[in-house]
């Protein structure tokens, strides 16, 4: 009889699956980054990086993906609402405390 094969652990994606955009409701900002993109020969300007953004954010606005607002760790630049939002959060958080 031959040995019972090592049973294999999947690895979750670091961020968790992306859920499909079913009802287009980013499409017009994935188009606008992918554009970018092809006009770029895909190197990911500063430009095209403020459209990924745009992307991302949308995704998280409509509750396709975690919400995860500190844009340092996704290599994208912060804005001055991303902060302000940031420090309203943590202000409501340690009111409710």
């Amino acid at each position: 009889m031959s040995a019972p094969a090592k049973s294999f652990k999947p690895i979750p994606p670091e961020r968790g699956s992306f859920p499909l955009d079913h009802w287009g409701e980013c499409t017009k900002e994935m188009n606008k980054y992918l554009k970018c993109l092809k006009i770029t020969k895909g190197v990911n300007a500063e430009n095209c990086k403020i459209l990924s953004k745009k992307y991302l954010k949308c995704r998280m606005d409509n509750e396709l993906m975690d919400k995860d607002y500190d844009w340092k760790k996704l290599g994208l630049p912060e804005d001055k609402e991303t902060v302000n939002k940031e420090k309203n959060s943590v202000n409501n958080n340690n009111e409710k405390k």
